[in-house]
């Protein structure tokens, strides 16, 4: 079995790379990743010397080169993590948003027409749902829930998962898409809410928190998420959406002050700064169908996966102190410097 991993130098891309290695040994495991600013090719470093495992550095926005990596490597299934997936740069940007989303999908989804494909997965978020209400929290998205949008970021995503569809439709391509909650854990990029917090509280920088915090996500440990992929992969019904929620709703304050409390800094360096556009206020997926077809449950409580994470960022200071000194750091005050202060 041969597995084209797209984005797997990223966040969510690696932590599958190492779960398929280790749960799959005789799996042929091919990272296809141009390295963007959110991927890290020192992420994949204990996985470089497998002999099961390629690295490619190419986008999937060039046809040519991945037209000649399915030629040479003759894929059984592609999952795709490739995206551009920040909502702040794609209010910032949005083209390069819809080149890697839209476009890159169906470039890759082109190649498993033409070459032969047993099955292209497509990673999504939970964000093409748009928000639920904080005020009703009886409501959950289902895989049912219309799409709508907020962003630059997840109408691209919307529009790709769309397409994924219409391929199958139209195609017989044999699809699946997976949509998730907000994900956490090792090897997380530090522009995000948890290792950003991280990392500033242990450098003793500003806190910052959008709005009132008040905002809330549904937290899903990035093992746990692995794990679901990995069984949608290989049991689930081809055609089909699968939502997969972490049932760890959480305010985005209260995860801030946690943070605060397990590194024992004060929650004074805590900064409200002016809203993000268009702020979705709260996500939470109903996981019922992929629990029963496929019997998938998060296994990672909110209270544990977060000390696990702290303490990955603690032992690997290195890693992430290399990214937040670079071309990061330019953004982080772009983003962040020019934002008035609430109090």
């Amino acid at each position: 079995m041969t597995i084209i991993v797209t984005g797997g130098a990223g966040f969510i891309g690696s932590n599958f790379i190492f779960h398929m290695l280790d749960k799959y040994p005789d799996y042929r495991i091919v990272c296809l990743d141009c390295l963007t600013y959110a991927g890290n090719l020192s992420t994949l470093a204990p996985v470089m010397d497998n002999p099961n495992f390629r690295f490619v550095k190419e986008s999937i926005t060039d046809r040519e080169a991945v037209y000649k990596l399915f030629e040479e490597e003759h894929p059984d299934m592609v999952v795709n993590f490739a995206a551009e997936s920040h909502v702040d740069r794609s209010i910032e940007n949005p083209e390069v948003f819809l080149d890697t989303n839209i476009k890159g999908t169906a470039v890759l989804m082109d190649a498993c027409r033409k070459y032969g494909i047993k099955r292209y997965h497509q990673v999504s978020t939970d964000e093409v749902y748009g928000d639920l209400p904080l005020d009703r929290p009886d409501l959950f998205f289902t895989e049912e829930t219309p799409i709508h949008t907020s962003s630059p970021y997840s109408s691209s995503k919307a529009g790709a998962d769309l397409l994924v569809l219409a391929y199958h439709r139209t195609y017989g391509l044999p699809v699946t898409i997976s949509r998730c909650s907000n994900n956490y854990g090792p090897y997380h990029f530090p522009e995000k809410l948890i290792p950003l917090m991280i990392a500033n509280a242990l450098n003793d920088k500003p806190l910052p928190v959008y709005g009132k915090g008040e905002n809330v996500r549904d937290w899903l440990y990035v093992e746990d998420h692995c794990r679901a992929i990995d069984l949608i992969i290989h049991n689930g019904r081809v055609g089909e959406v699968y939502n997969v929620g972490g049932h760890n709703e959480m305010k985005n304050i209260d995860i801030v002050k946690m943070i605060c409390k397990e590194l024992g800094k004060p929650e004074s360096l805590i900064t409200y700064v002016a809203d993000r556009k268009g702020h979705d206020m709260r996500y939470a997926i109903d996981p019922t169908k992929i629990h029963n077809e496929l019997g998938w449950l998060p296994e990672t409580k909110f209270a544990d996966g977060i000390k696990k994470t702290i303490q990955w960022y603690l032992d690997n200071k290195e890693w992430w102190e290399t990214i937040i000194s670079g071309e990061y750091q330019n953004y982080y005050e772009k983003m962040y410097a020019n934002r008035e202060g609430m109090k």
